[in-house]
């Protein structure tokens, strides 16, 4: 065999193998795309299961509590929205309710108990800010959602549930039902600080308002 057949015959398994390699690539690529979406879309999930579960506490008073009830005129304490105070205009949500006879938890999974209360409420909060702790230079994949609840000492703090969030919107949508039970949407964007952008979309309902 000559050098001529020998550059002929590597030119011929290119142009063979090169569709094979694009292929296997395009393959590659999305694979990962698809464990990305899946990614987002497992944080989104939580977040939106968290998140419902507090509005549906908001303004719970336990039945057998001494203390002032939140009747209608105050009962804006129990649901709070405060419109494009966070990262990328993102709204935040207050919630606010009393302890059950059972087992509470807030929205890190801290067993609920009375020195977790002010004014004999507990606080549930949800909002975005920029993601903290980033290396310098770092590109930054969204902002970051926060779980704002109360310490041992009734004093406000911040944890962070998860990373991803382009924004996050809420939604009044006044009264859901003839029991008057308000209702609310909730709207998150998660994002991979790249080509994904993926819109979740709940509407939850509360048990203890009218």
């Amino acid at each position: 065999m000559n050098l001529l057949e020998c550059l002929v015959g590597i030119a011929l398994c290119v142009l063979l193998l090169n569709p094979l390699l694009k292929t296997s690539a395009d393959l590659f690529v999305k694979q990962i795309e698809y464990e990305k979406m899946h990614a987002l879309t497992t944080e989104a999930e939580r977040a939106l299961e968290l998140i419902g579960r507090a509005i549906r506490m908001a303004g719970y008073q336990n039945i057998q509590s001494i203390h002032q009830k939140i009747d209608q005129k105050n009962s804006n304490l129990a649901v709070e929205i405060h419109k494009r105070s966070g990262y990328q205009g993102s709204d935040s949500l207050m919630i606010r309710h009393e302890l059950s006879d059972g087992v509470d938890f807030d929205c890190i999974g801290n067993v609920l108990t009375s020195d977790r209360t002010k004014n004999n409420l507990a606080l549930q909060g949800f909002l975005v800010d920029r993601q903290a702790s980033l290396p310098k230079g770092a590109k930054t994949n969204g902002g970051s959602l926060l779980c704002q609840s109360l310490d041992r000492q009734g004093r406000i703090q911040n944890t962070t549930l998860m990373n991803g969030i382009n924004s996050f919107r809420v939604e009044g949508l006044g009264s859901h039902s003839s029991l008057g039970q308000r209702a609310f949407k909730i709207k998150l964007q998660m994002t991979d600080g790249a080509s994904i952008q993926k819109d979740f979309e709940r509407i939850f309902t509360t048990r203890n308002l009218p």
